[in-house]
């Protein structure tokens, strides 16, 4: 795993694009949970990248990371790096961290709805007390910035007229149902981050992805991009567990990136921004068909769920609004989706399918 040649391409364009944003990080303290997740990945091979080509001093990064989720392949390439600290740790766990820390980055979740679903608690405490022991340490250390990772499933399942979907709309939730220990547990976790600003001054921002994918995204991760390619890079059916109807906005990890590095940089305090892609909504029968072409000679198939609550609470369409995140971040999203799912073909094929093909 690690940093393959898709993963490099996709550092060093977020690099040229934020050349100027970045420099804020320069010769700081970046505290990452979940730095070996699929988004933390992401932000310690940038910051890696701008010590070695964009920073005269360097940053120092401590990644806070108890692999529950993650795949310790991810960032191996950064064991040595004498700029990254690795402590693996659960971030539920009292901190002891004895260096100043000028920026957080919370992205420690159990992300998958598979994963949060064996692990319900341990999402929940991910989710709320692990971001409160962070957002008590920000408070001491008066950091520069706090990025908080949400998620646009906070929006549950909305009514046709709230799609797009904008920020300022509050949900349609089910506090009980199986999907419910992620989605309420982001929800509180937004509002213990509104309370710290209010309350301690606490400079958060929180992000609200949606359906980000790529490079880095564990084929064996259950969400619906890798279970397709799984299938078609395997050579089976794509199976579809559902009508095929419900739709989704998928969002490339390179823009996702950009997105959350202009939030944490910027000056919204206690702000929340949809970052996701609204160029297009595809049903799951077409995203099938899509991945299906792109590998090649694929078929698909309809099955149910070995798991009879699969579907239960599933939102029926998810698109983002991004008037906000444009308007106070200049944040554009670039990369279409065929040329995303390419992209992320690339590395599985390199990464997980070997010279064997397997």
């Amino acid at each position: 795993m690690g940093l393959s040649n898709v993963i490099k391409e996709d550092i060093k364009n977020i690099s040229n694009e934020l050349e100027k944003k970045l420099k804020k990080l320069e010769a700081s303290t970046i505290l990452i949970s979940g730095g070996g997740g699929f988004l933390g990945g992401y932000f310690l091979d940038l910051i890696d990248y701008c010590n070695k080509n964009l920073f005269k001093t360097p940053c120092y990064v401590i990644c806070i990371e108890n692999f529950i989720s993650a795949a310790p392949q991810r960032i191996q390439h950064l064991q040595n790096n004498q700029s990254v600290e690795i402590i693996n740790q659960d971030i539920t766990m009292p901190l002891t961290i004895n260096k100043k820390v000028d920026f957080i980055i919370h992205a420690a979740s159990i992300a998958s709805p598979t994963y949060y679903r064996q692990y319900p608690i341990e999402t929940i405490e991910t989710n709320v007390w692990g971001l409160k022991n962070l957002l008590d340490f920000a408070k001491t250390q008066k950091v520069k910035s706090f990025l908080f990772f949400s998620t646009s499933e906070i929006y549950g399942n909305p009514a046709p007229e709230f799609i797009p979907t904008p920020e300022n709309y509050n949900g349609y939730v089910s506090c009980t149902g199986p999907r419910a220990c992620y989605d309420e547990s982001k929800r509180l976790g937004e509002t213990l981050c509104v309370n710290y600003y209010q309350q301690y001054g606490v400079p958060v921002k929180v992000v609200r992805p949606f359906n980000v994918f790529g490079p880095g995204l564990r084929i064996d991760d259950k969400r619906v991009i890798p279970d397709f390619f799984n299938d078609a890079l395997h050579h089976k059916k794509i199976s579809l567990l559902s009508n095929g109807r419900p739709t989704r906005s998928f969002c490339y990890i390179g823009d996702a990136i950009k997105g959350f590095m202009l939030a944490l940089l910027s000056e919204h305090d206690g702000e929340a921004f949809n970052i996701g892609n609204d160029e297009i909504e595809i049903s799951m029968l077409d995203l099938a068909k899509l991945i299906g072409k792109l590998v090649g000679g694929v078929e698909i198939e309809y099955k149910e769920s070995d798991d009879e609550r699969y579907l239960i609470d599933n939102p029926q369409r998810r698109c983002p609004d991004l008037t906000k995140a444009k308007n106070l971040l200049g944040y554009v999203p670039m990369v279409n989706l065929e040329d995303g799912l390419g992209r992320l073909k690339d590395w599985y094929v390199e990464v997980y399918m070997g010279e064997n093909g397997k």
